[in-house]
């Protein structure tokens, strides 16, 4: 373990993740990486220091060849997917030991000297370019020949990313559905290490309000819609904590027992979390640390019963399922966990969200990258 140590510290190590444009996440785990290895640079494809500067200070970031373009490409960096992979692959990685990616889309195409060590954390194989292309197009309206071109810029990231794909020396993988996803579309191996979850800052409150909690992106595959139907069915208050596309929307279709609180700070979202009946999720999710942050509060999770939840969530001990993408399932699902809320125990919930710790997290991957 010596040995090891003091290889760790001797080791020039560098960081990469795909952008730092939003706080989600994949930005936590990033974080907790940045904390493992204080010294490593964090290169990134487009950084935006407003939103993410308080996290990741400016003199620590390595940007691409993107950031020097007008500051709207941030805005629309979606635009210029075609210019990514040769902005990731351009990025010099000669001086390090070991890179440490953290990828959902670009990351992990990077390219390393052969002496380079480069292990690529993965929270998905890039969704919109495999399994989530048909449904980007519908949640975009991209139609008539925007889907042409949509279309031919999908075939050429495919078959960049295939080529990608075998460049990491090693693959983890955030959870066993994304080490699925891992070797059906990269036909990559991988070893399973869940998310650092930061349990530590949350406890059991001392009573239940009278309210529901979702935590979230408001974008259409998060299904927030579901829970705002049912909701407006049934007549119980939710509390809708998150920015993004989808807000006005919701908003428009939402009765008046649901509240749109937007964006919050950490600690007034551990406070919602501490003091709710339950956390709905109503989206999948490849791995989902909100629903473990509120198991760590002693709350029940109902959950859609597909993805990386079903590696978290314990039906009848630390929450519910509902199995089929409809408000009626979701209705089925709420009515369980209602009947079961006095048979859960918040501290069994809590002590089961403690195995998805940061402490877990960083001795495994030091494990994993010094082998």
């Amino acid at each position: 373990m010596e040995a090891r140590f003091r290889y760790e510290v001797d080791m020039k190590i560098a960081l990469v993740h795909d952008f730092l444009l939003k706080l989600g996440g994949a930005e936590r785990v990033l974080k907790v990486l940045s904390e493992m290895y204080p010294d490593a640079p964090i290169y990134t494809l487009l950084y935006d220091e407003k939103v993410c500067g308080e996290m990741f200070p400016a003199e620590r970031v390595r940007t691409s060849f993107l950031q020097k373009y007008p500051s709207m490409v941030r805005k629309f960096h979606r635009l210029f997917t075609h210019q990514m992979p040769r902005a990731m692959e351009e990025m010099d990685f000669s001086e390090y030991d070991l890179v440490i990616s953290s990828s959902s889309a670009f990351a992990h195409g990077l390219l390393v000297p052969s002496n380079t060590k480069h292990v690529c954390y993965c929270h998905s194989p890039m969704r919109y370019a495999w399994d989530h292309s048909a449904e980007y197009l519908l949640e975009n309206n991209i139609t008539g020949l925007k889907k042409g071109l949509y279309a031919w810029l999908i075939r050429n990231l495919r078959e960049w990313d295939q080529v990608a794909a075998g460049r990491p020396d090693l693959y983890i993988a955030n959870s066993a559905h994304v080490a699925k996803r891992l070797k059906k579309y990269y036909r990559a191996e991988s070893e399973v290490i869940y998310p650092p979850v930061d349990v530590d800052r949350f406890k059991v409150g001392p009573k239940d309000s009278d309210y529901f909690l979702i935590v979230s992106t408001l974008t259409p595959y998060k299904k927030i819609d579901l829970a705002v139907q049912l909701f407006n069915k049934i007549g119980h208050r939710l509390v809708i904590i998150g920015e993004g596309p989808h807000k006005k929307y919701l908003e428009a279709i939402a009765a008046d027992n649901i509240d749109f609180l937007g964006f919050k700070k950490d600690e007034e979202v551990q406070e919602y979390m501490q003091n709710c009946r339950a956390l709905l999720f109503p989206g999948e999710e490849d791995f989902g640390i909100v629903p473990v942050e509120a198991m760590a509060c002693g709350k029940p999770v109902l959950a859609y019963g597909k993805g990386g939840l079903l590696e978290t969530v314990i039906p009848g001990e630390t929450g519910e399922f509902f199995y089929e993408d409809s408000v009626g399932s979701f209705e089925d699902g709420l009515a369980r966990l209602i009947h079961n809320e006095k048979n859960y125990s918040p501290t069994k919930i809590r002590k089961h969200s403690l195995q998805f710790g940061r402490e877990n997290f960083e001795k495994s991957l030091k494990k994993v990258c010094l082998c």
